[in-house]
């Protein structure tokens, strides 16, 4: 009884000497996108708990999980993957793969990580646990080219998705055997297909075509199919505005049995019906939107505008397609997520310095943080979503 006391005692100790011990469901990441850094906040308490520096080009960054939430993967736009340790605020792992890079995604089962390349074009996969090199994917479209790749997704089957800029293809790449990756390559998607995003349910894939109006689509249940064209010619007949940013497909909204989407060029989010996917209407709205973006349970559309009209934010209400609220958090609002459940959106404002939170029901400012200039935003829940 006597070793069985002392030993639980040397195990207190123990405890007490390491760090407060976590979980972390409600971690997330902003990136600090001037400063080559990350800041690591706590949701429920609006709190910042970790700044990481040293992480190179972070001007277009992302972030995935890995399945356990306890590992972030960085992308940054110089060619740096770096993984985060998001419990004791340490780069794991660094590894400078491409010239520049355009995003990434995490495989099914959590063992795989992927990048998307513009420099040079194509896309490599690593292992999540030690960023060893498992595959190069040059992407050399049908011309004989080398394309940069867009739009890169993960999807069921142990898939990854991507698209070719320069090209106008959509490869789907199947990793179940990480040493002979079996790819697949639908040609003559569109022109210029600049983006894309996948359904939460895994199912479709979605390519916005910068080249014209309308968008490619590939369902990855029979991809044997090809691709379908759909809102074809979406803008036609209207005089399209200049575009100073890309709209991000990977915030497109889904809810409600509609496709909510970014217009091209026009101040205009579109609403499709999901399956036939034929445009149902249209919202006008304050700028050429960039993120639309459904809050968890589906019932409101969040959206942010391009420049010059990005000081301000729009709310769309589901079911009755109307806008609800205004907002002008301050100059520069790049990026939006959503708390897990939906109950607060936390929104980045570079220009001003601050991360903005607001709560979704009654619109009321909830807090800030300083963040030196603020981009995305990224919590761990995003792990287990598809195409996040």
């Amino acid at each position: 009884m006597k070793l069985k006391i002392s030993i639980a005692a040397i195990a207190l100790l123990m405890l007490s000497a390491c760090a407060e011990i976590r979980g972390t469901g409600d971690l997330g990441l902003i990136i600090e996108r001037g400063a080559g850094s990350i800041q690591i906040v706590q949701t429920t308490d609006r709190e910042s708990l970790a700044t990481i520096e040293g992480l190179g080009d972070l001007s277009h960054a992302s972030a995935v999980y890995s399945r356990d939430e306890r590992y972030a993967y960085i992308f940054g736009r110089d060619g740096g993957l770096t993984k985060i340790d998001m419990l004791t605020h340490k780069i794991v792992a660094r590894t400078m793969q491409a010239g520049n890079s355009i995003g990434g995604a995490i495989s099914q089962d959590g063992k795989l990580v992927a990048v998307s390349n513009y420099k040079p074009g194509g896309v490599r996969i690593f292992d999540a646990q030690t960023l060893e090199s498992v595959a190069e994917i040059p992407a050399i479209g049908a011309d004989g080219e080398r394309s940069k790749t867009v739009g890169l997704v993960d999807a069921p089957g142990q898939r990854f998705v991507f698209s070719l800029y320069d090209a106008g293809e959509t490869w789907i790449v199947d990793m179940r055997d990480r040493n002979k990756p079996a790819i697949t390559k639908l040609r003559d998607i569109g022109k210029l297909p600049y983006d894309a995003l996948i359904t939460p349910d895994g199912r479709w894939y979605i390519a916005g075509l910068f080249g014209e109006d309308g968008m490619a689509m590939v369902d990855l249940w029979q991809p044997e199919k090809g691709v379908r064209r759909i809102l074809d010619g979406y803008g036609r007949g209207e005089k399209a505005l200049p575009v100073y940013k890309m709209p991000h497909l990977e915030g497109w909204a889904m809810a409600n049995g509609h496709a909510f989407m970014p217009a091209i060029g026009h101040h205009e989010v579109l609403v499709a019906a999901e399956g036939s996917w034929k445009e149902i209407d249209r919202i006008a709205v304050h700028g050429q939107p960039v993120f639309v973006m459904a809050r968890p349970d589906g019932r409101q559309i969040w959206v942010n505008f391009a420049f010059p009209d990005n000081d301000t934010i729009q709310v769309i209400d589901v079911p009755t397609l109307k806008i609800v609220k205004t907002l002008k958090p301050g100059p520069a609002v790049l990026h939006m997520e959503f708390t897990p459940r939906g109950e607060e959106v936390w929104l980045s404002v570079r220009d001003d310095n601050q991360v903005i939170m607001y709560d979704t029901t009654t619109f009321a400012e909830k807090g800030r943080l300083p963040v030196r200039k603020p981009s995305g935003i990224f919590f761990t829940a995003r792990a287990h979503r598809i195409g996040l």
